[in-house]
């Protein structure tokens, strides 16, 4: 019975760690406590070669210390959330694919994406984020979701569903009940939703009810608190109203129910990883993600035996969990394939999106670039801890004035005046102004800095480099572009419409105050 209730809360938990190679920590973690599965970010990915190989080998590990393969996870959405190389074909942001007005590019992104995790060994996508960004001022989702509308985000994130699984992996929408109406980031604070069950129905449920008609694998809950729904002061993650009472008896899911990672602030600050995880299966998680401590996956699965030896984790409820993850791993696809990633039909597939998502914001026309452009614009970073670290190629003014001539100012992530006046200077005198904003309606001291370059009227571009939120109430006489995401493949796109080589016919998928 020991060894039972040992195997059946390693088969709960999915766990990652440090490096590119399995380290002896996660090896002694697996062999003692049985743990069934693992999750990877950009520090566990060094090439695709190097992923394969270390796949292989943590499936081998698992295998012989389970009986069972592991479900291998990773957030691999598109745009800022992507933990794969660039040797292998990166889809654009959610909302990037949203703009090119076609449902169809989801199904295809979510394809190739599929394609190219299952030849490196990934089975698990945590992906796609079927929240709905209502809230301008939502710091953590944005860009990640597919728009303001609930039937867009229905229409794009269950073709990416079709497309995922049609790659050969498994997937996993998130994050339920909903993260879109929020101005607080749950990595670091511990968000609340004051709607009633009928306000959520009229919007953030909406994608999660088409995600389970189009047969997601599973669906991840998230760490805000929903006092209509929950009056007991714990978060979704938390609650059995809403996890067991809302989600499996309600709505009638019968998939996979996956936590948000149960490091993250708004537990581990608040409630604390362990006894967050403890009471996470109590409500009705499946599957608990400790994503970056072996020492606090140890004590977590210590807990959830300990807890199931003493009743206080009904056993009934724990048997036909760990049932549902094996019916998923029974659904795992082999790893095959590996010449397929990165290739060059996949690579222009994703061009082609990020031509046809690229939007036009505002009055103005194209302005002449001249004999002496000025780029301006902050360099990459990490705008919430769920994003990928940043790709320091990426910096827009120094790699616009290399690509397109000119000259190039990095201004701060969020200028002072000084900084603002400095930028005023400098700018005085040049043929032409391109500024690369990058979460300026969060970070505001970029849009002072628009508004104070567009004042001097010379031929002046707006580039928004993650939310078009920053384009709201564009200047007359400044042309606006949203790209959606910021690296070196949506910089190509936007060099191109900058120089006229095509006419950017994306469409806002969100509304934008003043169009």
């Amino acid at each position: 019975m020991e060894r039972d209730l040992r195997w059946q809360a390693g088969q709960k938990l999915a766990v990652g760690f440090p490096g590119a190679e399995i380290p002896p920590e996660l090896r002694e973690l697996v062999a003692k406590y049985q743990i069934g599965n693992i999750i990877l970010f950009e520090e566990n990915v060094r090439d695709a070669a190097q992923l394969r190989r270390l796949c292989g080998e943590l499936r081998e590990l698992v295998e012989k210390h389970t009986g069972l393969p592991p479900l291998i996870a990773i957030d691999q959405e598109g745009g800022v959330v992507s933990r794969l190389k660039g040797d292998c074909a990166l889809a654009p942001s959610a909302m990037g694919v949203a703009a090119t007005g076609d449902p169809a590019n989801a199904c295809r992104a979510g394809e190739i994406t599929g394609r190219e995790l299952r030849a490196l060994g990934v089975n698990f996508d945590l992906a796609p984020v079927m929240d709905v960004n209502s809230n301008p001022r939502n710091p953590v989702i944005g860009a990640r979701s597919y728009g303001a509308r609930p039937e867009d985000v229905c229409a794009y994130g269950t073709a990416m569903i079709r497309g995922l699984q049609a790659g050969g992996v498994r997937c996993c929408t998130k994050h339920f009940p909903g993260h879109g109406d929020t101005a607080v980031d749950s990595h670091l604070g511990l968000p609340r939703v004051d709607k009633s069950l009928r306000e959520l129905e009229a919007c953030e449920l909406i994608p999660f009810r088409a995600a389970m008609d189009a047969g997601v694998d599973a669906i991840m809950t998230t760490h805000i608190l929903f006092p209509c729904l929950e009056p007991n002061g714990v978060p979704a993650t938390m609650s059995r109203r809403i996890l067991t009472g809302l989600l499996r008896e309600k709505l009638g899911f019968a998939g996979l129910i996956v936590s948000d990672c149960m490091m993250m602030g708004a537990i581990a600050r608040y409630y604390g990883t362990v006894p967050g995880c403890v009471a996470a299966a109590q409500a009705g998680v499946d599957l608990l993600f400790v994503s970056h401590s072996v020492e606090l996956a140890a004590q977590a699965a210590q807990a959830l035996a300990e807890e199931a030896r003493a009743g206080r984790l009904d056993a009934g409820e724990l048997a036909a969990s760990v049932e549902r993850i094996i019916r998923l791993k029974e659904r795992l696809a082999p790893a095959e394939g590996f010449e397929t990633v990165g290739c060059e039909a996949h690579r222009e597939a994703f061009r082609a999106m990020r031509r046809a998502g690229l939007t036009r914001v505002g009055r103005a026309s194209r302005p002449a670039l001249g004999a002496n452009p000025l780029f301006l614009g902050c360099n990459p970073f990490r705008t919430t801890q769920a994003s990928s670290p940043v790709d320091t190629k990426a910096a827009f003014a120094p790699w616009m004035a290399r690509r397109l001539g000119g000259e190039a100012l990095v201004t701060p992530t969020d200028p002072a005046e000084a900084d603002i006046a400095r930028a005023v200077e400098a700018a005085r005198g040049h043929s032409a102004l391109v500024l690369g904003t990058y979460n300026g309606h969060v970070k505001q001291g970029q849009l002072r800095l628009l508004s104070a370059l567009a004042a001097l009227g010379l031929p002046m571009a707006c580039v928004a480099l993650r939310d078009p939120y920053d384009l709201a109430g564009l200047p007359d006489n400044v042309y606006g572009l949203a790209a959606y995401e910021y690296n070196t493949e949506s910089l190509e796109i936007v060099a191109q419409a900058l120089t006229g080589d095509f006419v950017p016919a994306g469409k806002l998928p969100v509304p934008l105050e003043g169009e």
